[in-house]
């Protein structure tokens, strides 16, 4: 285990997690091309020396920022959501829908990160497109280790395309979270959600 950190350098932890989520709120309000290390600074009150001693410019930050909404998406698949925590349909009904709760959570909370993440990141440049992409076949792996171990179990049918069956629900998903950029009623998204799980049910589910 490590030594605790010092109150310096918990204060420049701090200070690099003010400068990411400023920079969030700039590029969601202005879009990123528009903002300027000066917008980033000027929100936070500090100057571009101070700025640049934490990123070496706008794309650096903007590669954090991507981390950062990534890392909060991932999180929701931990612990009793994780793929091998299921040992029946019963538990994988339960599982999904606290899943979707989590990705709601985070989607739902703030309307900025699914613009950003679906709508913007993929236009800042070619590289941070491919990355875009590269998060989509992280995505698509992990909803692949849920099907593979409810196969596995035997609460999944054992025919199942596991790669195609996984991009299909993450097809779903992003649909929902385009769907609620739209509109942003809850009533709307339980909805959305509830048919979701019911295709996955019906459509997945090995039949006794």
């Amino acid at each position: 285990m490590g030594s605790p950190l010092t109150r310096a350098e918990r204060k420049k932890q701090e200070l690099r997690r003010e400068i990411v989520e400023a920079a969030f709120e700039c590029f969601t309000e202005r879009g990123y091309h528009a903002t300027g290390i000066a917008d980033i600074a000027a929100r936070l009150g500090i100057g571009h020396g101070t700025f640049y001693r934490y990123y070496e410019n706008k794309r650096d930050i903007v590669d954090h920022v991507i981390t950062d909404l990534f890392e909060r998406v991932v999180a929701s698949l931990t612990a009793e959501n994780a793929p091998d925590a299921a040992s029946s349909l019963a538990d994988y009904r339960r599982q999904t829908a606290r899943i979707g709760d989590a990705l709601t959570s985070v989607f739902g909370s703030d309307p900025r990160i699914a613009r950003f993440l679906v709508l913007e990141a993929a236009g800042i440049d070619a590289d941070m497109r491919e990355r875009v992409l590269d998060f989509h076949e992280v995505a698509v792996g992990l909803t692949a280790a849920y099907l593979v171990h409810g196969v596995e179990i035997g609460y999944l049918r054992t025919d199942l395309d596991i790669d195609s069956t996984a991009r299909a629900i993450n097809g779903m998903i992003l649909s929902g979270v385009l769907a609620a950029l739209r509109d942003p009623d809850p009533a709307t998204q339980e909805r959305m959600g509830t048919a979701i799980r019911r295709v996955m049910y019906d459509g997945i589910s090995a039949r006794a």
